[in-house]
Protein backbone atom coordinates (compact mmCIF):
# COMPACT_ATOMS: atom_id res chain seq x y z
CA UNK A 1 0.00 0.00 0.00
CA UNK A 2 1.24 3.47 -0.82
CA UNK A 3 2.31 5.56 2.21
CA UNK A 4 0.36 8.66 1.08
CA UNK A 5 -2.91 6.87 0.31
CA UNK A 6 -5.98 8.20 2.07
CA UNK A 7 -7.65 5.17 3.68
CA UNK A 8 -11.14 6.67 3.58
CA UNK A 9 -10.87 7.49 -0.13
CA UNK A 10 -9.45 4.03 -0.80
CA UNK A 11 -12.49 2.42 0.85
CA UNK A 12 -14.83 4.60 -1.22
CA UNK A 13 -12.95 3.64 -4.39
CA UNK A 14 -13.24 -0.06 -3.48
CA UNK A 15 -17.00 0.27 -2.95
CA UNK A 16 -17.45 2.06 -6.27
CA UNK A 17 -15.37 -0.55 -8.09
CA UNK A 18 -17.49 -3.26 -6.46
CA UNK A 19 -20.65 -1.59 -7.69
CA UNK A 20 -19.29 -1.35 -11.23
CA UNK A 21 -18.46 -5.06 -11.20
CA UNK A 22 -21.98 -5.78 -9.92
CA UNK A 23 -23.48 -3.63 -12.70
CA UNK A 24 -21.40 -5.32 -15.39
CA UNK A 25 -22.39 -8.78 -14.15
CA UNK A 26 -26.05 -7.74 -14.07
CA UNK A 27 -25.96 -6.47 -17.63
CA UNK A 28 -24.24 -9.59 -18.96
CA UNK A 29 -26.51 -12.07 -17.18
CA UNK A 30 -29.77 -10.21 -17.85
CA UNK A 31 -28.86 -9.78 -21.53
CA UNK A 32 -28.19 -13.50 -21.71
CA UNK A 33 -31.54 -14.32 -20.12
CA UNK A 34 -33.41 -12.05 -22.55
CA UNK A 35 -31.53 -13.58 -25.50
CA UNK A 36 -32.47 -17.05 -24.26
CA UNK A 37 -36.08 -15.91 -23.99
CA UNK A 38 -35.95 -14.49 -27.53
CA UNK A 39 -34.58 -17.78 -28.88
CA UNK A 40 -37.30 -19.70 -27.06
CA UNK A 41 -39.94 -17.27 -28.29
CA UNK A 42 -38.85 -17.66 -31.90
CA UNK A 43 -39.05 -21.44 -31.57
CA UNK A 44 -42.33 -23.26 -32.05
CA UNK A 45 -43.29 -23.12 -28.33
CA UNK A 46 -43.16 -19.34 -28.13
CA UNK A 47 -46.85 -18.77 -28.73
CA UNK A 48 -47.87 -18.79 -25.07
CA UNK A 49 -44.48 -18.08 -23.52
CA UNK A 50 -44.61 -15.74 -20.55
CA UNK A 51 -41.76 -13.17 -20.54
CA UNK A 52 -40.10 -14.82 -17.55
CA UNK A 53 -36.83 -12.81 -17.65
CA UNK A 54 -38.77 -9.83 -16.31
CA UNK A 55 -38.67 -11.34 -12.79
CA UNK A 56 -34.89 -11.67 -12.44
CA UNK A 57 -34.52 -8.31 -14.22
CA UNK A 58 -36.77 -6.58 -11.68
CA UNK A 59 -35.57 -8.48 -8.61
CA UNK A 60 -31.88 -8.11 -9.31
CA UNK A 61 -32.51 -4.55 -10.51
CA UNK A 62 -33.91 -3.65 -7.08
CA UNK A 63 -30.79 -5.08 -5.45
CA UNK A 64 -28.57 -3.21 -7.88
CA UNK A 65 -30.43 0.04 -7.18
CA UNK A 66 -29.97 -0.33 -3.43
CA UNK A 67 -26.30 -1.11 -4.02
CA UNK A 68 -25.98 2.08 -6.08
CA UNK A 69 -27.55 4.24 -3.38
CA UNK A 70 -25.43 2.67 -0.65
CA UNK A 71 -22.27 3.46 -2.62
CA UNK A 72 -22.95 6.80 -4.30
CA UNK A 73 -25.72 8.54 -2.39
CA UNK A 74 -25.38 7.59 1.24
CA UNK A 75 -22.44 8.76 3.28
CA UNK A 76 -20.94 6.80 6.06
CA UNK A 77 -22.65 6.80 9.44
CA UNK A 78 -20.26 9.38 10.85
CA UNK A 79 -21.01 12.01 8.19
CA UNK A 80 -24.74 11.31 8.46
CA UNK A 81 -24.54 11.79 12.23
CA UNK A 82 -22.64 15.04 11.77
CA UNK A 83 -25.30 16.36 9.36
CA UNK A 84 -28.10 15.47 11.78
CA UNK A 85 -26.22 17.13 14.63
CA UNK A 86 -25.79 20.30 12.57
CA UNK A 87 -29.53 20.35 11.83
CA UNK A 88 -30.31 20.09 15.52
CA UNK A 89 -27.89 22.90 16.36
CA UNK A 90 -29.40 25.14 13.68
CA UNK A 91 -32.92 24.49 14.91
CA UNK A 92 -31.91 25.23 18.50
CA UNK A 93 -32.85 21.85 19.92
Amino acid sequence: MEPNRNDQLWKIAQKRAGFKIHLRTYLIVITGLWLLYLIMYLQEWGNNLHPWPIWPTLGWGIGLTTHYFSVYRAGDERSMTEREYEKLVRNGQ
